[in-house]
């Protein structure tokens, strides 16, 4: 058994990656190189973090077979959240999400950005699979673009499974905290309901200079308990633009208290993510 890593601070959105590995059908990017979980702990260790939570792409699809081999290569470090297939019967989804469970999957994310039309969340696949998550306390991870969330949201909510919004609640840069969903994220978070990962800022267009402040003020007056921090690394379609080291600078600069920044780094997603 190996020893426990003591938690400098966690990462809570990352990628690893393999060109040779089968694509799914339905793409909007692809690797670009290899990318594996010893380069990313590599990474995090020159920068003082020592945990770190890996997404699956959308270009695999439901095959996790990459990211659970790295939860087995590093079950003390690492967590995962996968791609699941609702269209397994109830059984055979619920085996194999208790045996990803086992193997350090924390979480089923929802990376419907870019769809030519979404999933009918109301489905019966869906239904069972988020019934399922909350049964198993995975918590859904979803990736929507602003104006569709209205038709997603209130169904997670409903279930009674644990929800994870990405990249600030991914809100609309040209309606910035005066987005409905943006607002909705707010409330939601104020009543406990949501969770929100500070990342990937160069989404919102602070690149371009749109400041992320009036988010993270928004979203640390109504909930600071339920916010934590990801890189988004290796960066995908913005590589080479920024350095990891600009990914903590972001958002631990706008933070004011470092005693919140501690629990946006350490403590809050040690609870979420099972640490």
């Amino acid at each position: 058994m190996q020893a426990k890593t003591v938690i400098t601070g966690i990462d809570c959105h990352a990628h690893i990656m393999a060109v040779d590995f089968p694509l799914t059908p339905e793409i909007h990017s692809r690797p670009m190189r290899d990318v594996s979980s010893e380069e990313y702990l590599s990474v995090l260790d020159i920068h003082g973090i020592s945990h770190g939570v890996l997404t699956g792409p959308s270009f695999y699809g439901a095959n996790n077979s990459l990211l659970l081999d790295a939860l087995q290569s590093h079950p003390n470090q690492l967590r995962g959240t996968v791609i699941a297939d609702p269209n397994l019967e109830k059984r055979a989804l619920e085996h194999q999400l208790l045996a990803m469970r086992e193997q350090g999957v924390v979480g089923i994310r929802l990376n419907w950005i870019k769809k030519k039309a979404i999933p009918d969340i109301d489905s019966y696949g869906y239904k069972t699979l988020l019934g399922l998550a909350k049964d198993l306390d995975l918590h859904i991870e979803l990736f929507l673009e602003d104006h569709l969330q209205e038709q997603v949201v209130p169904q997670i909510l409903a279930s009674g499974a644990t929800l994870v919004l990405d990249h600030f609640g991914n809100p609309d840069p040209k309606l910035g905290i005066n987005s409905v969903s943006f607002q909705n994220t707010l409330k939601g978070l104020a009543d406990g309901q949501v969770w929100v990962k500070l990342s990937a800022p160069y989404r919102l267009g602070y690149l371009d200079g749109i400041s992320i402040q009036p988010y993270v003020d928004a979203l640390l007056a109504a909930n600071p308990k339920q916010l934590v921090w990801a890189s988004d690394w290796p960066w995908l379609s913005h590589e080479n633009q920024f350095t990891y080291a600009d990914c903590i600078t972001w958002i631990k600069s706008s933070v004011p208290s470092p005693a919140v920044w501690e629990d946006i780094l350490i403590h809050n997603p040690k609870s979420l993510f099972h640490f």
